[in-house]
């Protein structure tokens, strides 16, 4: 596996550094320690310029070489989870309600590691965009960030995203043109009846035989009205109604989330969830309060930069180890919004076996140290080909021999 010698030789720093960032979680637009660090890293490495501040936390380093006009930017996300961690190592979480239980630690540190190789050997012509986003998890800092004009500021040809996953073997990639990951929207009925004793349900309009008749109503709606063909998932996901065992109550809110790839599907869903919720509240005798709550849109690589992704995946790893073709998943992903407003891919790197409870959003879940050197060969080798030296570029730039990898200790 021809990973970059420098890379290897950082491998122990880089566990090292996940593993502090692991023992101390922030979640959304609280990465005040997090961003700290990643912009002193970025000092200490020599880049060209960092920058703090784009969406509260968010930090953006730029590294430059040559003189061609050409700029690619590399995204990592940094937050964690509320959740209470279950494991039990040395490196476990310090703080008992939050965890990085989705690796972001891992994506923080990888991309940490490729712009020290790429400060130190500026093998590349052009300019390289690193982008350390805050509030992935549900609160949309990818989003917020192309607001508050991260393209503007820091104009790329394309952007990348790459994310660990379980169950995908150490030492593969997984990538495809389109959809990588799906949309989602969130949805709250509240239901009103008219409260009554429970011994006398006649006098009273029971919200929670209303609500019941929507969920069974609700979950028919993608296996009879969604062509078999298309992909979309709606589950209702919450049920709360009454506190105590003789009283009908009022109300009953219903909570749920729609998962979709394409945005023409989306609305018609929208459109048979409106109908629908009028029509079994009606039915009886109930009313009915719906929200729609948009959420992240579907994940869309562009072919070409896909290709380019792929290329590189293959060049570190080897061509029998990326799945060029990997089905998409229902899981959503805020890097959506980097994707529309330029033209990007965003892949997968193989975590290692999702055994045991080690997968995404578990609480016994820990980012595979072994895959550190992996990721930062992937990101450099990345922008090493798409911002290629030119013929006349110096002998100290030539193609780099391969060296055999060996993982690293793992995760203790």
């Amino acid at each position: 596996m021809p990973l970059i010698p420098r890379i290897l030789e950082l491998a122990p720093e880089l566990t090292a550094w996940r593993r502090d960032l692991h023992a101390h979680p922030e979640t959304a637009f609280q990465e005040v320690r997090t961003a700290a660090l990643v912009a002193e890293r970025l000092r200490q490495f020599g880049c060209d310029a960092v920058h703090t501040g784009l969406a509260r936390t968010g930090v953006v380093g730029v590294l430059q070489a040559g003189r061609s006009p050409r700029r690619i930017g590399l995204r990592a996300d940094m937050d964690a989870l509320h959740l209470s961690e279950a494991n039990g190592f040395a490196h476990r979480s310090t703080d008992p309600q939050r965890m990085h239980a989705c690796g972001h630690d891992g994506h923080t540190v990888m991309l940490l590691g490729a712009a020290r190789y790429l400060a130190e050997t500026r093998r590349f012509n052009g300019t390289v965009v690193l982008i350390f986003q805050p509030a992935e998890e549900n609160e949309g800092g990818g989003r917020q960030m192309v607001e508050e004009g991260l393209f503007e500021r820091f104009p790329v040809d394309a952007v990348y995203g790459l994310h660990n996953w379980p169950g995908l073997a150490v030492g593969r990639f997984a990538i495809r043109s389109g959809p990588m990951m799906a949309g989602c929207d969130s949805l709250e009925i509240l239901v009103r009846g008219r409260g009554c004793h429970a011994a006398m349900p006649e006098e009273g309009i029971d919200p929670i035989a209303a609500g019941a008749a929507l969920v069974q109503a609700l979950h028919t709606i993608v296996s009879r009205r969604v062509a078999p063909s298309d992909a979309a998932v709606l589950s209702l996901t919450q049920f709360h109604a009454g506190d105590t065992w003789n009283v009908i109550p009022q109300e009953a809110v219903l909570r749920g989330s729609l998962r979709y790839f394409d945005p023409a599907l989306r609305n018609r869903l929208h459109e048979q969830i409106r109908a629908m919720v009028a029509g079994v509240a009606a039915a009886h005798g109930a009313k009915a309060q719906l929200r729609l709550i948009e959420g992240y849109p579907p994940t869309l690589n562009r072919p070409e930069q896909a290709a380019a992704a792929a290329a590189a995946m293959a060049a570190v790893v080897g061509e029998a180890q990326v799945e060029r073709e990997r089905p998409p998943t229902m899981g959503a992903e805020d890097f959506a919004y980097m994707l529309q407003a330029r033209p990007g891919a965003y892949g997968w790197i193989g975590n290692g076996p999702g055994e045991g409870g080690c997968l995404l959003h578990n609480p016994r879940y820990d980012f595979n140290d072994a895959i550190l050197p992996i990721g930062a060969s992937y990101w450099a080798t990345l922008v090493e080909r798409e911002l290629a030296m030119t013929p006349a570029a110096p002998a100290a730039a030539a193609a780099r021999p391969p060296t055999p990898w060996r993982a690293p200790p793992g995760p203790g």
